[in-house]
């Protein structure tokens, strides 16, 4: 089966056909979003066009270009027709950045960190404290918002606060590398995994003597960033009227600009990797992840090295919970539970460690099976439980079939049978890195 389907790539990766497959995909894809917003399928084939582009043996200039229109022209129309998957592709892009972070840490620098999402809630909570009324809240009854409570900073500071987000972020995986500079393995994952929950508790109780968290309530509102002016958005309303079907409202833009402006840090995250893994900085964090005792012989500076994985690593969680806040004007502890940093381990292993466009996919990949595939699979059980449809050979009805069974409650369960499959057949992951490919291959020999 596997010479199978080499064969088969092999034969569609030459002359004219990737072109034609990449395009064919292309305008499939978009044509049957368009026409069925709701369809599961549409929008899988949909997904697949940057994998063609990127895989294919396609001219690099047309590469840019195929991907720049499915980026910034076809996706944002078509999530305006249907915004929910906008937002499928927005949390896809959030996951990537924190996977592209986590991955510095675990995957090129070999340190376990089972406490990554605490760099993302430091992010989420500095605006959401800043830039919501929170501050003058800081000694009322959690939850009472008192008249005249205002807003701390004009919406506009959101842009300064990407920057102090990934400060505050690396500041704190500075914080956390300096007391398990000694450890490794199972001891570096425990206390990592013990900062994380630290973080989580502290937004938990924060909310007396002085309510600077708001407690497990959450804070919101949450401002966001202004939209751009007027004469801007009304010729693109104008435009885009006649093409979704309805006059595109300010909310649906918010969306557009959020998907945008998420891109924009996925590629800066992909810049900054790439160049950390060919730079002396990535060589260094290779040569400690392999014998920490023999990079110290090689005179690599294993404290400064470290501090350095786990800020860079916490950066980007950062800017992304900053983010995150301002789409959601919405944060509480729950979002940044432990199962989330299994969450992103998760995606950064499916992908494959140490591998950039791995850990990507395997992002993509688990947030698409999460939100898209078990919850409709889930919906179209619960849509022949309202029927009288009954299986023909068994005669059994549907609408006796347990709400246990839906398929949605055993996400854990799917990502848990996912990854077994994957460490038994592919522990290299989906895309896996060349050097991490070889070490596998030599070790099987």
């Amino acid at each position: 089966m596997k010479t199978f389907f080499n064969d088969l790539y092999k034969k569609a990766n030459k002359g004219p056909w990737p072109l034609i497959i990449t395009v064919g995909l292309m305008v499939i894809g978009s044509i049957t979003v368009y026409q069925s917003p709701r369809s599961l399928g549409a929008f899988l084939t949909l997904m697949l066009c940057p994998m063609m582009i990127y895989f294919l043996k396609i001219n690099t200039k047309v590469k840019i270009f195929m991907g720049l229109l499915l980026a910034i022209v076809i996706i944002p129309v078509l999530g305006i027709r249907n915004i929910f998957y906008l937002e499928v592709i927005f949390q896809m892009a959030v996951f990537a950045a924190l996977a592209l972070g986590l991955n510095i840490v675990i995957g090129m620098a070999g340190l376990l960190d089972l406490g990554y999402v605490a760099f993302y809630a430091v992010g989420a909570y500095s605006w959401a404290i800043f830039g919501s009324k929170q501050l003058s809240l800081l000694h009322s009854i959690p939850g009472a918002a008192p008249a005249g409570a205002e807003f701390s900073l004009s919406p506009s500071y959101f842009w300064l606060f990407l920057f102090l987000g990934v400060g505050l972020a690396a500041l704190a995986g500075i914080l956390l590398g300096l007391p398990v500079l000694r450890l490794r393995g199972d001891y570096l994952a425990i206390v990592t995994l013990g900062f994380g929950e630290v973080i989580r508790v502290l937004a938990l109780n924060l909310d007396k003597p002085i309510n600077l968290t708001n407690g497990p309530q959450g804070i919101t509102p949450i401002q966001r960033p202004p939209l751009p002016p007027g004469f801007i958005l009304e010729p693109i309303r104008s435009l885009l009227t006649p093409i979704v079907g309805h006059v595109p409202t300010d909310a649906e833009f918010y969306n557009v600009f959020f998907y945008l402006l998420a891109l924009v840090v996925i590629l800066i995250a992909i810049a900054v990797a790439t160049r950390l893994e060919d730079s002396r900085i990535g060589r260094a964090w290779a040569a400690i992840r392999e014998d920490e005792t023999a990079a110290i012989a090689m005179g690599i500076p294993l404290v400064r090295m470290k501090l350095a994985a786990f800020a860079a690593g916490a950066s980007f969680a950062g800017c992304m919970g900053v983010l995150y806040a301002a789409n959601r004007t919405f944060v509480s502890p729950e979002t940044f539970s432990f199962l989330q940093s299994i969450g992103v381990l998760t995606m950064v292993i499916l992908g494959g460690l140490g591998s950039i466009p791995g850990v990507i996919f395997g992002a993509g990949a688990v947030v698409i099976l999460n939100i898209q595939v078990l919850q409709n699979f889930s919906l179209y059980l619960s849509a022949l439980r309202q029927s009288d449809a009954v299986i023909p050979i068994i005669n059994f009805a549907w609408k006796d079939l347990s709400n246990q069974l839906d398929p949605a409650k055993y996400q854990k369960l799917v990502f848990g049978i996912i990854l077994v499959v994957m460490m038994i057949f592919r522990p290299e992951g989906l895309i896996p890195a060349e050097r991490r490919k070889r070490e596998l291959v030599e070790d099987k020999e």
